[in-house]
């Protein structure tokens, strides 16, 4: 490539500075793409970290025994259904036999024509609560009407009533009638109701019938068990049952047992947290020829080391009240592939035939004597601790070498940058009295030139 000159005194190209300071900054250039290749790996990095992280997450949702464990219940008949709290429930199977419902103090008044517009008259409705406790409610003229006293009776939160308005749908010209009812059941809970004193109106308004509260009757494993709503907490610990039929003489069955379908989904969400980071170090250690090594992971100690801890986690012998273990004895083994599988079947089986032992293969023993002794849960998060913990991680200490080699290289950069910027100031000086010498040259040049009467050249003569 040819320089081309131009117009300047002394001429040389006019970005001779510009091309002496590109080749200033090739080192520059290399230093960057050495950061831009730390970069890859430190993301890199970061995403097995964040694979790691989330076994972690797996592992302590899973932690011990209550943790692991999953809980259902089932119930042999219709009268009854059953929600379960695994942190408080132990399986166990039990007879339950529902005599009575629970009710609470409840009246209907008679009918009137119209729930809007038939005035009731004005005055008192007095009740007395289960507690003894007397009210008094007034009726105004603006409420004197079914639908107005119910108003009045759901406005006060605190009467311990609640008011509603049917159409009873008995063919007749007055249909409409005024429900009021306690809100809460059992037979601590009866009311005295209320007695209607209403002057000048329409129609005359009573309650014609009423119902008082009763508890639940219920027989647990043959015994009588009475109980003040349908609802019950403390029958079977860690159970809540709904009772939503008295039939006396049907005896059903509520059966708390493990819940093998989730406790084999929660394995298998273990499985596959481990393999995401088996499966990303395979990646990074499938390598050819092709392969740049310097933005990639492949052959990292840092990798060989979490493959080599998650394999001893796999093959470690676990001590149990059955003899030692290890968790492929729960089908749970490493593949060709370099990934970990697990054998559902097998380990459905082993639940059913004795989920104790499973618990301590998985979540290890506890005893006041010997304290914990670590399960295959205890290793991994061994495993996971030991690349996350800081400072000294696998990962964590790896970011850190990533970390310093870029400020090192940052640090470089900018002193090179420096050194650059001060040779460009001073290449740019150096040039300008350059070009300042050789214009005052030339001026007298051409003095000289037209002294003499021409023919010299003393810019010429220079070379």
């Amino acid at each position: 490539m040819g320089i081309s000159f131009g117009s300047i005194n002394s001429g040389l190209p006019k970005n001779i500075v510009e091309q002496l300071i590109a080749a200033e900054k090739i080192p520059l250039q290399k230093m960057n793409e050495k950061k831009d290749k730390i970069n890859s790996k430190k993301a890199l990095l970061a995403d097995l970290t964040q694979r790691v992280e989330k076994l972690k997450g797996n592992i302590y949702a899973n932690k011990g025994d209550r943790s692991f464990r999953e809980l259902m219940v089932n119930v042999s008949g219709d009268n009854i259904t059953a929600n379960v709290d695994k942190n408080l429930a132990e399986p166990g199977t039990y007879q339950i036999e529902v005599t009575q419902l629970a009710q609470k103090s409840s009246a209907i008044s008679n009918g009137v024509e119209d729930k809007d517009n038939t005035y009731l008259g004005v005055g008192y409705i007095t009740y007395e609560l289960p507690n003894g406790e007397e009210k008094e409610l007034y009726v105004d003229q603006e409420h004197s009407s079914l639908s107005g006293i119910a108003k009045l009776i759901n406005r006060d939160s605190e009467n311990g009533m609640r008011a509603n308005v049917v159409n009873s749908g008995d063919g007749s010209d007055t249909p409409w009638k005024l429900i009021i009812s306690l809100e809460e059941t059992g037979d601590d809970n009866k009311a005295i109701f209320p007695n209607l004193y209403l002057v000048d109106g329409e129609v005359d308004i009573w309650f014609d019938s009423h119902r008082d509260a009763q508890d639940a009757k219920v027989k647990l494993d043959g015994f009588e068990i009475e109980l003040p709503s349908n609802q019950a907490t403390e029958l079977i610990p860690g159970v809540t049952l709904d009772l939503k039929k008295a039939k006396p003489g049907e005896e059903i069955t509520v059966e708390v047992v493990e819940d093998v379908g989730k406790i084999s989904g929660k394995m298998q969400d273990i499985v596959k947290s481990i393999n995401d980071v088996l499966s990303f170090i395979k990646e990074q250690n499938a390598m050819d020829e092709t392969t740049d090594t310097s933005r990639t992971l492949g052959g990292d100690i840092t990798l060989q080391t979490i493959e080599s801890r998650v394999r001893n986690a796999m093959f470690a012998t676990i001590n149990t009240d059955f003899g030692p273990r290890r968790i492929g004895d729960l089908g749970l083994t490493f593949q060709r592939n370099g990934l970990v599988e697990l054998d559902e079947n097998k380990f459905k089986v082993a639940l059913e035939k004795n989920y104790k032992e499973v618990s301590q293969i998985i979540a290890g023993i506890y005893t006041i004597e010997d304290g914990k002794t670590n399960g295959f849960i205890d290793n991994l998060e061994g495993v996971v601790n030991g690349a996350l913990k800081r400072p000294a991680g696998t990962l964590t200490s790896r970011k850190e070498g990533l970390n310093s080699k870029i400020k090192q290289i940052d640090r470089r950069i900018e002193s090179k940058q420096r050194q650059i910027d001060q040779k460009e100031r001073v290449l740019k000086a150096k040039f300008a009295r350059l070009e300042e010498t050789i214009s005052k040259i030339k001026s007298q040049g051409s003095g000289l030139a037209g002294m003499t009467g021409g023919g010299f050249n003393p810019v010429q003569q220079l070379g």
